[in-house]
């Protein structure tokens, strides 16, 4: 289905062209003045430096060929030469009616690709925190909109299970337990099958290590040294490492779970391991990598860059595997299981180089196509009300289970307050509106950006918040319950004209309903959840100053109240769809 700019535009272009000048000037616009008309048309000023006519003659032409068209209430030319639009009410009512027959609520197929999504990034071993936050959120939301749009979705949740905190915590774990039998150099039979910790010691063990290595410098090369017996295979180490991963992964499925985040892989960079060494040798072999200082090293500059840009290095001096090797070989094991059309990457925005390096790597070795698309987000940092990285009162980073917890507590003080659930209920919507606080709080942000985390605003039922927008879908549910109650009758989704004169703020909400399609396609396009957020915003709005002044369950005149109530069920819809493209859902009551 076609949006309205779509259709708008093909009829000035057949205008434009009827008139002896270029189809390609009659371009459609939504109008910056909405007090003066719908949407815009600004060819005819463009047109006038080419055919050397006034831009308001061109204009009249324009508008006096389409002044019979239905699809226009109101088309004319204004100084110095925009041609100013109105819909007629026949065929706004007609878009809403085809928007709501269709399962995707009018939304046009775009050319299906193949994408995988790498948006997790969690090191195996510690809790997730805050830090964590932003890559899930934004991720998931991604992945849904591409999802919605027709693509064919992988989303790799790409652990960090091969690096230097594997080293920490064994180095850490022999120090504290010793006469364990891995660290026994004479030890020949089966290592034990239960760890020798639980989750909390792991947790603990760590940082504890972590902080250890910035003291220690011998402490520190032992577990440089620890990692490259696990990336070797050492039998005693890799058993450790076997008893690390399972008793992580039980916890990070369950926190991503309660975040409303789902992985279709569950790998890391030690699955791409068997890859590593024929990729190594591959890269020397054909005199891509060479040797530098001891290290394996790719030249990934170009003409083009405007500033100097450092090699990729693809294995350190002791010949252990790092970052880029991990996903450069990941990369090849993707193009053998997919072969996506487009990779996708979020990360810390500080990791901008990291990927231009891996990127730049594997096309310069031909490990991706040249039409191969790679995009990296790189996102902001989630700041305290002081401007500074969000921490707990302590100084340290808050556990992303807490966060949730925190939020979730808040929201349930404000439900408390009118007292209009019983416990149960109270708790269960408290957890649904706490979550869409906090998503909708990151998402309604551009992702490059930095930006505050305020409990007390995102937690608010008012104003640009995620409580907001499920007041108004609960609201409305409210609504039409009530409708089939007083009726009998199931509100209908079909809109149908009506001969009537429409108030404004039942123009704006049909209006702003029908631009769902155009925002999306942006949206998928530009890989940006915070315009989702931004347009749901404005419907909200739009159904809000509508309900206010508009009495939807006592109005008289039946027709006019079927048409409504249509009409909000389309909003209804709409909006449900797009809390679920950005990971939430709406309670039955608040």
């Amino acid at each position: 289905m076609k949006n309205i700019v779509e259709q708008l535009a093909e009829r000035l272009k057949t205008a434009f062209e009827a008139c002896g000048y270029e189809e390609r000037f009659g371009m459609i616009s939504v109008s910056n003045r909405p007090d003066l008309c719908q949407y815009q048309c600004n060819g005819a000023m463009a047109a006038a430096k080419q055919y050397k006519k006034a831009p308001f003659q061109i204009a009249e032409e324009i508008a006096a060929q389409c002044k019979t068209d239905s699809m226009f209430g109101k088309i004319e030319a204004v100084m110095p030469g925009f041609i100013n639009i109105t819909l007629s009410n026949e065929f706004l009512s007609n878009v809403l009616s085809g928007m709501a027959k269709e399962e995707k609520l009018g939304c046009p197929a775009l050319p299906p690709a193949s994408v995988v999504i790498d948006y997790g990034g969690a090191n195996v071993a510690k809790p997730l925190h805050i830090g964590h936050l932003r890559s899930a959120i934004i991720g998931e939301s991604i992945k849904r909109i591409k999802r919605f749009m027709g693509d064919t979705v992988v989303g790799d949740v790409h652990l960090g299970d091969w690096g230097l905190q594997m080293g920490l915590i064994i180095e850490e774990l022999r120090d504290r337990k010793p006469d364990l039998v891995y660290f026994q150099k004479d030890f020949h039979g089966e290592y034990p099958k239960e760890p020798p910790f639980t989750l909390s010691e792991l947790e603990e063990i760590y940082p504890a290590a972590s902080a250890k290595s910035k003291q220690d410098k011998e402490f520190l090369e032992r577990a440089h040294r620890a990692v490259l017996l696990v990336q070797n295979n050492d039998p005693a180490f890799n058993a450790l490492w076997k008893h690390i991963m399972a008793v992580s992964l039980p916890d990070l499925r369950r926190n991503y779970d309660n975040l409303d985040v789902h992985f279709d892989v569950w790998k890391g960079e030690s699955n791409v391991e068997p890859y590593i060494k024929n990729m190594i040798d591959d890269l020397e072999k054909r005199g891509i990598a060479y040797e530098s200082q001891g290290a394996l090293v790719v030249d990934i500059a170009e003409e083009k860059d405007t500033k100097e840009l450092p090699p990729c290095i693809v294995r350190k001096s002791d010949g252990a595997a790092i970052y880029a090797t991990s996903d450069l070989a990941t990369i090849l094991e993707r193009e053998k299981l997919y072969k996506p059309d487009q990779y996708i990457y979020l990360a810390d925005k500080r990791q901008e180089l990291h990927f231009t390096q891996v990127f730049r790597t594997a096309r310069k070795a031909g490990y991706i196509k040249p039409e191969t698309k790679t995009d990296y987000i790189g996102f902001g940092t989630m700041n305290g009300k002081d401007g500074k990285p969000f921490k707990t009162r302590e100084g340290g980073v808050l556990r992303l289970e807490y966060l949730l917890k925190d939020v979730e507590e808040a929201v349930y003080g404000k439900i408390q307050e009118n007292r209009t659930m019983d416990e149960n209920e109270a708790r269960e919507a408290a957890k649904k509106i706490g979550l869409a606080a906090v998503k909708y709080g990151d998402l309604s942000n551009q992702a490059s950006k930095d930006y505050i985390f305020d409990v007390e605003r995102f937690t608010s039922f008012e104003g640009n918040t995620g409580p907001y927008i499920l007041y108004t879908m609960v609201r409305i549910k409210s609504i039409l319950a009530k409708y089939t109650e007083q009726t009998g009758v199931k509100p209908d989704a079909a809109i149908t004209y009506t001969n009537r004169d429409y108030s404004v703020s039942e123009t704006e909400l049909m209006l702003a309903a029908t631009r769902f399609s155009d925002m999306l396609v942006r949206a998928a396009k530009e890989l940006a959840p915070h315009k989702i957020c931004q347009y749901i915003y404005d419907l909200s709005n739009a159904f809000n100053s509508f309900y206010h002044e508009n009495k939807i369950l006592v109005e008289s005149d039946a027709a006019k109240q079927a048409q409504w109530i249509a009409l909000i069920l389309l909003v209804l819809r709409i909006l449900e769809t797009c809390v679920e493209l950005l990971g939430f859902e709406a309670p039955e009551r608040m």
